[in-house]
Order: structure tokens, then C-alpha cells, then sequence
């Protein structure tokens, strides 16, 4: 129930990077035949990420990670335009790897400007027009939160970024493979995606580079990946997120469909009483279930939750050792306290009814135990609703 977090990796993705550990072993920069298979095993896998997001294989620059990705978008194109302007417009719930890019940007003379959300989570594309100014050289807002599960306006913010004329960035890591996605359709410049979050291996991401888009490399050395990321490929896991993104195209429908199991289980929890729903209740992720509940800390949810078999999250997993609450839930407005009372569950292609109902039976006794054993709690917060 943290699919959201990462993803077993799919038999057939295992299967299809196998023979590039050992058999075909070969480094793709070279000319003789291993290299020549390993080249041609890349730009396969190349294509079949293009497909996903209805890009051109030559957009699409291999990285490290969803991090990395991020990374490369906002660093590259602030330093590649730095003489252009210093400004940056994002929002308020980003992902750490964007948040802390742009803080580090900061620290560096750049301008970011941080939007407000809704207390569903949403960016008004409105705040982003109002926003820009002159020396505005990049919007970043995610596709989608990782935390709440709340999809973003992307169409209307890339709308206005294009008449603009300014670069706009996307972090899709948790859209891929769960929602449709046409770049052109969402007017994005660069988009950033992870192979470990679509059942396929961990230590390998992505980044759309819209053709004409132009930003300046992090890693220097071989001129690999067209002088944008140097650094020998990883080729296993090149073709496993080829082969993953393959199959999320074909299975989209099935991720789709999980909204049916999530609905049925935002309707189980919220049985419990003084138990809400946070994010957005239809533009909304299919698999993304999160909910807080009053007078008691997820971080004990989780652990109880986990004795019973079944693994949870307070939200991201980046975050998951940090006391502090979560950035996200307080700039949906939530007092510390609520945030801290909060769940995420999300669901994958494994899950069944059965799953659900399992996690909907077993829930409420750990709460009202947790909630028995709070000082936040009175004795009128202890029963369940009627």
C-alpha cells in the first residue's frame, strides 16, 4: 500500500535487463559489436520512454534518477539563461528535489518565487501569470503530489508559460504510468520521470528536453547522452525503463482503474470518526489515498500498520525520517498536529478488494488504541461514528 513511495520491479522487466549484466555487457560508446548491442538496446528503450509521453526519441536524456532529472531541468536552464533574468516561479508542494534545487538556487542570487495552493492542493494558473515577470526564465510545478495525490492544472499553466514564451518544467514522477500524458498537450519544455515508480528498476530517471530547449550540463566528461549527461550509460537499467514504460503504455487502463479500490477505501477509513480526506477529491490520482486523523501520530499508524502487514506511509518516502511535518499538508492550511495525524496508502497492479478490506478491518482498531493512549485525545474522541 506504498506503491507511491517505489514498485516491485515487473517480472518482465527483470527478464528483458538480464542480458546486459553479463551476455551483452558491452559499453555502448564502443565500436564493436557488444557496444553496438548495448547502443542499440539504448535507443530502443529510448523510444519506448518517448512513447509513454508522446515525445520524439531524441527529447529524451537518460539520467540517474527522478532527482537527477530535476536537477538537470532547474540548475541547467537557470545557469544556461542566467544573463536572460534570475527568476523562478514554482509552488509550495513540490518535491524536495525541486524545493531544494531552488533553494539552492537562491543561495546563488537566483529570485523563486513560491506559490500558495488551495486547501486541496491546487496552484491557481492565475498566481502563475501574476507571477511572472521580465526576468522570468523557468516555471517548475509538478504534475501531480506526491504526497496528497492532487494533479495539477498543467495545461492551463503551460498555456500561459508558452504565450510567454518562458520555460516550463513539470516533475511527472508520480504521473507516469498512472495518468495519460502528451507533452504537447500539457505545453511543457522539460519533464522529469523515474523508472523505479513504473515497476521498473531503482538508479534510473529521465528528462524531456523539448527540441530547441537548451540547458547547460551538470556532469561534464564524455559528452554522453548529446553532451547533456556525460557518464557511461547504465544500460541494464536503460532497458528496464524502456521495457517498464512499455508496459505502463499498454497496461495504462489497469492503473487507471485502481480509482474503483481507492474510492472504496477513502469510504472504509472515513468511517472512523474525526478522520478526513486531504487533497483534491477528483483531480486526484487513482491510487493515492490520504487521510489524517485526529489526536494521533501517523509515524504510529504506520508502525502498527506495518505489524499487521501492511506497509504505509505519512507521505513521501524521502522525508519518512524527519520529525517535522509535512511541507505539503501545511500549506493545504493543516495545523502541525493534523498534519502529523496524516496517511498516505497507494495503491499498485498487485492490490485486490481483498487488500482493501483487509486494511478498512484492521484500521479502526489501531486508531481508537493509538487515540486511547494520547494525551491530545479526551474521552469524548475515543468511539467510532455511529
Amino acid at each position: 500500500m506504498d506503491h507511491s513511495a517505489t514498485t516491485p520491479v515487473d517480472p518482465a522487466v527483470a527478464e528483458a535487463m538480464a542480458p546486459y549484466f553479463s551476455e551483452k555487457f558491452g559499453n555502448p560508446s564502443s565500436l564493436y559489436t557488444i557496444g553496438r548491442e548495448a547502443r542499440r538496446a539504448i535507443e530502443e528503450a529510448r523510444q519506448k520512454v518517448a512513447d509513454l509521453i508522446g515525445a520524439k526519441k531524441e527529447e529524451i536524456i537518460f539520467t540517474g534518477s527522478g532527482t537527477e532529472s530535476d536537477n538537470l531541468a532547474i540548475k541547467g536552464l537557470a545557469y544556461k539563461n542566467r544573463k536572460k533574468g534570475d527568476h523562478i516561479i514554482t509552488s509550495s508542494i513540490e518535491h524536495h528535489a525541486v524545493l531544494h534545487t531552488c533553494k539552492y538556487l537562491e543561495a546563488q542570487g537566483f529570485r523563486v518565487t513560491y506559490l500558495p495552493v488551495s486547501n486541496q492542493g491546487l496552484v491557481n494558473p492565475a498566481d502563475v501569470e501574476k507571477a511572472i515577470t521580465p526576468k522570468t526564465i523557468l516555471i517548475t510545478i509538478m504534475h501531480a503530489n506526491n504526497e496528497i495525490g492532487t494533479i495539477q492544472p498543467i495545461e492551463g499553466i503551460g498555456k500561459i508559460a508558452g504565450e510567454k514564451k518562458i520555460p516550463f518544467h513539470t516533475d511527472a514522477v508520480q504521473t507516469a504510468g498512472k495518468i495519460q500524458i502528451n507533452v504537447e498537450t500539457l505545453g511543457v519544455n522539460l519533464l522529469s520521470l523515474s523508472a523505479h515508480k513504473i515497476y521498473g528498476p531503482k538508479g534510473v530517471g529521465a528528462l524531456y528536453l523539448k527540441k530547441g530547449t537548451v540547458v547547460e550540463p551538470l556532469l561534464h566528461g564524455g559528452g554522453h547522452e548529446r553532451n547533456i549527461r556525460s557518464g557511461t550509460e547504465n544500460v541494464p537499467g536503460i532497458v528496464g525503463f524502456g521495457r517498464a514504460a512499455e508496459l505502463a503504455k499498454e497496461r495504462l487502463t489497469e492503473e487507471t482503474g485502481l480509482s474503483t479500490l481507492r474510492d472504496s477505501l477513502i469510504k472504509g477509513i472515513l468511517e472512523i470518526k474525526d478522520s478526513y480526506l486531504n487533497g483534491h477529491p477528483e483531480e486526484r490520482l487513482p491510487n493515492n489515498v490520504n487521510v489524517r486523523f485526529s489526536y494521533i501520530e501517523g509515524e504510529s499508524m504506520v508502525l502498527n500498520l506495518d505489524m499487521k502487514g501492511v506497509a504505509a506511509s505519512t507521505g513521501s518516502a524521502c522525508s519518512s525520517t524527519s520529525l517535522e511535518p509535512s511541507h505539503v499538508l501545511l500549506a493545504i492550511g493543516l495545523k502541525p498536529e493534523d498534519a502529523h495525524g496524516s496517511l498516505r496508502l497507494t495503491l499498485g497492479r498487485g492490490n485486490t478488494k481483498e487488500d482493501v478490506d483487509y486494511v478498512v478491518s484492521v484500521l479502526p482498531d489501531i486508531v481508537n488504541k493509538l487515540r486511547m493512549i494520547s494525551p491530545l485525545a479526551s474521552s469524548t474522541n475515543l468511539s467510532k461514528k455511529d
